[in-house]
């Protein structure tokens, strides 16, 4: 990295690493990811940064992950007696969404988008179908699991457990064939890729969460996702006939990589649940890594109200939901 500008990439709220943007004149630039949190294992980083590459390798729109001079992909560094784990990526052509003030390409309509999201995950997701990992990530219930959830959700929000348990419990019996199941990213939203503005082209990062799970997750991220561009309309109607559109031409995109069964749609409003708990117990568990008592905000309120009460889509359809408040609900007593 010698003669590297490196700026430090601003943390946020679910952030788990350090991170930091390299330039340098006359050479692409580069971000290196300093992991410090002991929830990761060497073999675990060593399967997300195989599968980028191998992405990469096979034509996935992902940045690519960067060998250091000794030709590894992650490097080891112990100081005072604390391990911290590097790698460097290619930097992602383009800015986020939010740093273009969630204005798309000019004189192009935002259903080009729509389709180019779905596009480069049906691409992730057709190649994730013939990935053989050296080092394998875990699957999904090595982690959403009984025990786990019960050492780390308060007892106070016993009726939450109880939706969590009863919600993993259906989980299970969800096919885990080759068509449904394997590798994802499990975090797709537009935070995590960037959007080159001259072509539209979509590259995708931070497979920090990537795990084997059912490919419908991702594309319940997805749907998610588009609430957010009619999340201020008071028409509940009109927001449902928003939602089927916008996905609609995510599907489109996604179908012109890869075969999706329809009777796998089925399971969209299951899948989203399943994305509903996964935000609740992140939330749960930056608590725990930052040292704080549980506590919870009136977002995290809203997601285990419609939990709890077994609200389907994040309750964007239902009477729970207010296009003033967008996602808000009174502040749970713990």
């Amino acid at each position: 990295m010698e003669g590297y500008e490196m700026k430090p990439v601003k943390e946020h709220k679910r952030g788990r690493n350090v991170v930091y943007t390299c330039v340098k004149e006359g050479t692409d630039a580069k971000i290196l990811r300093i992991s410090f949190i002991n929830d990761r294992s060497r073999e675990d980083l060593l399967g997300e940064l195989e599968y980028v590459r191998y992405l990469f390798e096979h034509g996935g729109s992902v940045s690519n992950v960067v060998s250091s001079q000794d030709g590894n992909l992650l490097e080891e560094i112990t100081h005072n007696h604390h391990t911290f784990f590097v790698c460097l990526f290619e930097k992602a052509k383009g800015k986020m969404l939010v740093e273009n003030h969630y204005r798309y390409r000019e004189g192009v309509p935002l259903s080009e988008y729509y389709y180019n999201c779905g596009k480069v995950l049906g691409k992730l997701h057709e190649l994730s179908k013939g990935y053989a990992p050296v080092h394998p990530r875990y699957s999904f219930f090595d982690k959403y699991n009984a025990e786990y959830i019960d050492k780390l959700i308060p007892n106070s929000l016993s009726l939450l457990k109880e939706k969590l348990l009863g919600l993993l419990k259906t989980l299970e019996g969800l096919d885990r064939n080759h068509e449904s199941f394997g590798m994802i990213h499990f975090d797709y939203n537009d935070g995590n890729y960037f959007i080159d503005f001259d072509t539209g082209q979509i590259t995708v990062y931070d497979f920090d969460n990537s795990c084997f799970g059912w490919y419908m997750f991702d594309l319940a991220s997805i749907w998610g996702n588009g609430m957010g561009w009619i999340q201020s309309e008071p028409d509940t109607g009109k927001r449902k006939k928003f939602m089927e559109d916008y996905f609609e031409r995510v599907l489109a995109g996604y179908r012109s990589e890869t075969r999706l069964d329809h009777s796998l749609l089925n399971s969209l409003p299951l899948l989203i649940q399943a994305n509903l708990m996964e935000g609740i117990i992140d939330a749960f568990e930056v608590m725990r890594n930052n040292g704080e008592e549980p506590e919870c905000d009136e977002e995290l309120s809203y997601y285990i109200k419609c939990l709890e009460d077994d609200i389907l889509y994040f309750g964007f359809f239902h009477e729970v939901y207010s296009c003033e408040e967008p996602f808000k609900y009174e502040k749970r007593n713990m």
